[in-house]
């Protein structure tokens, strides 16, 4: 792989809070605030709410806007309590607006490192889809997303990287190493050859070169992790990609899966490619989504 650039300790954290409250974004949120009093971070604790596009009179408005406003002031009330009951202050925002362009646009003006949000439970089409604005969010932040599931523990001590030979991968194989060593103790690699049973009927030969180009890739990740005196693991597993992914992170009891986001535009780039949105839409471990060196 490339030489690592190294990422520089998290040190400004933005974490969605629902406005609905969910318990989903109250674990992300104290997850978030124990993780930044431990390495002195900063904390905004945003929520969002829709604007208002009615069209009543400019009174009507302004009363449906404070209304509006009211669940909003509540949320990050109780935002504000949760990180007094943790020791901890944090600054909280409410705004207006679409919600992953707002969200964007505060973590950019405040320089924050990463976007934290929890995945609340969901099942069928909204598992698979994940849910619209945490979509939105990662399809266009420049920011690494983190999505926090239920009551999940946010922890770096063992990380699961998942790699393809892309560029998008190779960011975050770099991200993967750099936190490993700055919070970790052990980084697993993987690559899966995402091939069914009748392609390796047809081509048995080509799907034993795909599987040793990949042993290739995450032995060249690896070699490098251990140069840096990292514990590593390293796997390469056939079939469907995001079912052996979610596979392997039960098997090593992975705190944490990081992986990239391929660049895409329009529709697709919200669906971000199948492999990732399911990820994140099934695992029951945080997943990061590295954007950027």
């Amino acid at each position: 792989m490339n030489r690592p650039l190294f990422i520089k300790r998290f040190s400004n954290i933005l974490i969605l809070v629902a406005v609905d409250g969910s318990k989903s974004s109250e674990n992300a949120l104290r997850q978030a605030i124990r993780f930044a009093k431990k390495e002195d971070c900063t904390v905004t604790v945003v929520t969002v709410l829709p604007p208002y596009e009615g069209e009543l009179d400019i009174a009507l408005i302004s009363n449906i806007r404070q209304s509006l406003r009211e669940p909003g002031e509540r949320i990050l009330k109780k935002a504000r309590a949760i990180a007094q009951e943790e020791g901890a202050d944090v600054e909280t925002v409410l705004e207006e607006g679409k919600i992953h362009e707002a969200i964007i646009d505060i973590a950019r003006e405040k320089d924050c490192d990463l976007i934290i949000t929890g995945r609340r439970g969901l099942s069928g089409i909204e598992r698979a889809f994940m849910g619209s604005v945490t979509a939105r969010v990662i399809g266009y932040s420049p920011i690494d997303v983190l999505v926090m599931p239920g009551d999940s523990v946010l922890k770096w001590d063992n990380i699961l990287l998942a790699v393809d030979g892309s560029k998008y991968s190779d960011i975050a194989a770099n991200k993967a190493i750099s936190m490993a060593r700055m919070y970790g103790r052990e980084l697993n690699i993987l690559s899966v050859v995402d091939v069914n049973e009748e392609f390796y009927a047809q081509a048995p030969d080509m799907v034993d070169e795909m599987v040793s180009k990949a042993r290739e890739m995450v032995q060249d990740i690896e070699q490098t992790a251990r140069l840096l005196s990292l514990q590593t693991s390293d796997f390469v597993r056939e079939g469907e990609a995001h079912k052996r992914i979610i596979g392997m992170a039960n098997q090593v009891k992975a705190d944490l899966i990081c992986l990239g986001s391929h660049g895409r535009t329009g529709l697709r780039r919200l669906l971000m490619g199948s492999v990732a949105e399911k990820v994140i839409g099934h695992a029951t471990c945080p997943v990061l989504v590295a954007k950027a060196y």
